[in-house]
């Protein structure tokens, strides 16, 4: 258990040492006025709490990422360990930051603005076109999994059909309904429902003295297995997503001051990543080897995984809770991406959400595709999620990585873990079946030929941007306040 704990531990230290070095590097301002504040509208404007605003921000970049995402990362053995502790710190907790803060520094802008005005105009077309497609499907995807987790948990005495009916009403009333009426209601009970049931199967393996297998370099590479690049799109959201740049906005939009972003967008990035860490665990340690795994996944996929462990650490009642806390996952990040979409579609065609039929007319059409898209499927269309996922990763991490260069700050905190990430997506698609389907040496070759490129790009832009002092930060002065 000495990875495990180790792992654990480097994450809590990177929070309180490397997180505070990416606060000071941005450099807060916390007598400037936040969007919740200056751009109050009663729906999307809303200050709220540190602890609520945490707790939202947990729940909604999670899904079922930090559970089912390490759990089949649990094949490739211990290493992926050292992609969520590293991913996390480095790249994941970074990207989600400085998403969060150039966001309250831009109105609450969310990443197809952000990525228009600091990559160009061109990138907020193409960013634009990602984001809803993410969100539509993350929405879309997140319908079905919390329902036939729910099916499963009741024996199939209620029909999966009414069930999904249900978690639908819920999305169209969490999106279309002001973020404090609802979201802003029962997130802290489901974060609460979350983190007991991650802590129970966390002291549980414990307990029961699981037998966590250590990194070593014998099982860095299990079973000559192609671990890169394929373990950073299996691994997302514990270590590092692209579809939190579609959720920090909303909680950049609700934040009271600056000096509470690392908390927000940086802890909360780590206490998802301490999550995935536990579900590794638990994934490499219970089913007698990865052959055991392997077979439990494919007879019922990660949420069989799921019920077995549950029920096997804390009993009947409480692996039924604990398996509510896997539920609520794709509850509360389906809800939000459906109001991510909302947001940013009302963004783009300039649309004030403080009325209630112009946030109606938007939410209407992303439901009505939305209802298509279940009957659809997925699994061709999710492998594109995880590359399209990751992608918008790199667009955010360099998003940051612009400012940060043009601000004459430490841009390499941002540049490094998304330079790295681009060698990688471009790789992935190159190598993969659903891709070009290219021979891996030839991919490797291809993605750091093409990496050197969009990287001169990138600097010849950047040097313009600082020549030319792009602003970096709106002025407060020029918002409008909406009473």
């Amino acid at each position: 258990m000495y990875t495990f704990f180790a792992g654990i531990a480097l994450l809590i230290i990177g929070y309180f040492t490397y997180g505070k070095f990416v606060e000071k590097v941005f450099g807060v301002k916390n007598e400037r006025d936040t969007p919740a504040y200056v751009n109050a509208d009663g729906v999307d404007y809303i200050p709220m709490s540190t602890s609520k605003n945490s707790m939202i921000q947990l729940l909604n970049i999670a899904g079922t990422g930090p559970v089912f995402g390490p759990i089949m990362g649990a094949l490739y053995g211990p290493v992926a360990f050292l992609w969520i502790v590293i991913g996390a710190i480095f790249a994941g907790a970074v990207h989600d930051y400085l998403t969060g803060m150039i966001s309250i520094r831009n109105r609450g802008a969310h990443l197809p603005e952000l990525a228009s005005k600091f990559l160009g105009k061109v990138m907020k077309h193409v960013v634009n076109v990602f984001a809803v497609l993410l969100l539509l499907l993350v929405g879309t995807v997140f319908v079905s999994t919390p329902a036939s987790l729910l099916h499963v948990l009741m024996n199939g005495k209620v029909a999966l059909g009414i069930i999904i009916g249900a978690v639908f009403l819920y999305y169209i009333l969490a999106t279309l309904m002001p973020i404090d009426k609802i979201i802003g209601r029962l997130y802290p009970y489901f974060g609460a429902l979350l983190l007991i049931s991650a802590v129970g199967v966390g002291v549980g393996l414990v307990v029961t003295g699981a037998p966590i297998p250590e990194l070593s370099l014998k099982n860095f590479h299990p079973d000559h297995l192609p671990v890169f690049p394929l373990i950073f799109f299996t691994i997302t959201c514990g270590a590092l997503s692209g579809f939190h740049a579609t959720q920090t906005p909303i909680i950049s939009r609700t934040t009271k001051k600056e000096k509470q972003g690392r908390k927000i967008f940086y802890g909360m990035m780590i206490a998802e990543a301490i999550i995935a860490m536990i579900w590794a665990a638990a994934g490499m340690s219970l089913f007698g080897g990865y052959a055991g795994l392997n077979e439990v996944l494919a007879a019922g996929g990660p949420g069989a995984v799921v019920s077995e462990v549950s029920v096997a650490m804390l009993g009947a009642i409480g692996g039924t809770l604990a398996i509510l806390g896997v539920v609520v996952l794709p509850i509360t990040s389906g809800d939000t991406a459906f109001r991510s979409a909302r947001m940013i579609i009302a963004e783009y065609f300039n649309i004030a959400q403080k009325k209630f039929s112009s946030r109606l007319w938007i939410a209407i059409p992303l439901f009505a595709i939305s209802v298509v898209l279940t009957q659809i499927d997925f699994n061709v269309l999710w492998r594109y999620f995880s590359w399209a996922n990751q992608s918008t990763a790199v667009i955010a991490l360099f998003v940051g990585a612009m400012y940060l260069y043009v601000a004459k700050k430490n841009y390499f905190i941002s540049l490094v873990p998304g330079t790295f990430m681009l060698v990688m997506v471009i790789t992935y698609i190159l190598n993969a079946q659903i891709g070009f389907n290219l021979p891996m040496n030839i991919a490797w070759v291809g993605g750091s030929i093409g990496t050197a490129i969009l990287l001169a790009l990138f600097f010849v832009a950047a040097k313009k941007n600082r020549a030319n002092h792009l602003p970096l930060d709106e002025d407060i002065s020029d918002w409008n306040r909406v009473a």
